[in-house]
């Protein structure tokens, strides 16, 4: 490989060192180990807006609000590899993340194929694997490889620091962020000596008109 591989994290967590921290800390340091430079970003503080679809990011290149999101495109692009992490709320990520999630998606226009993703979630009890599942439709509409780990990839605790005694999600997220190495190696190795897939034109089908 001829370049440093590297993974961009987002936390959606509104608290910075809170429990979400803790399983994204347990991956940063496998990351580190396996040679992979990773970047965390704090998302759930921030003021951001969901998407409009007004659709001038068609025409821009970038989304018509300009703030966090237009600033992550370019990480992103530059990234072989994503993680989402988010708390639980109501059985689903915190909304300001997936805010994020839906404009950042939706406005960059860049190739996301065979980047590498992966989901966290933290609970205290429930709504883990509901949220995992909503995270996941974000790579697998962009052709981007899921990676999996021993266990759905969750962590538990309420108060904070709580998670540090789930001894079983962080050596899930260790795990995750092993396998997560893996398959961004294997991948760079690939497109080396094989390229990327075969490309199809897209053939929009609308069943309403």
């Amino acid at each position: 490989m001829k370049n440093q591989l590297k993974v961009l994290i987002l936390n959606g967590s509104p608290r910075a060192n809170g429990n979400t921290s803790i399983a994204i800390r347990e991956m940063e340091k496998i990351f580190a180990e396996n040679g992979v430079a990773a970047e965390t970003v704090q998302i759930g503080s921030r003021d951001i807006r969901g998407c409009i679809a007004c659709g001038t990011c068609f025409e821009k290149g970038a989304c018509v609000f300009d703030d966090i999101v237009n600033e992550l495109a370019p990480k992103f692009e530059a990234a072989d590899g994503l993680v989402i992490a988010s708390p639980v709320y109501y059985a689903s990520a915190n909304a300001t993340l997936i805010a994020c999630l839906d404009r950042l998606f939706y406005s960059t226009s860049f190739d996301k194929t065979m980047k590498v993703g992966a989901s966290v979630v933290c609970a205290r009890r429930g709504g883990c694997s509901a949220t995992f599942d909503q995270l996941n439709k974000y790579f697998t509409i962009a052709n981007m490889p899921v990676a999996s780990s021993q266990y759905w990839n969750s962590i538990h605790g309420r108060g904070k620091g709580e998670a540090e005694m789930d001894e079983e999600g962080k050596q899930t997220m260790r795990v995750l962020a092993r396998n997560m190495a893996f398959l961004m190696k294997s991948i760079a190795l690939g497109k080396e000596q094989f390229g990327l897939p075969e490309t199809e034109d897209w053939t929009p089908t609308h069943f309403i008109r």
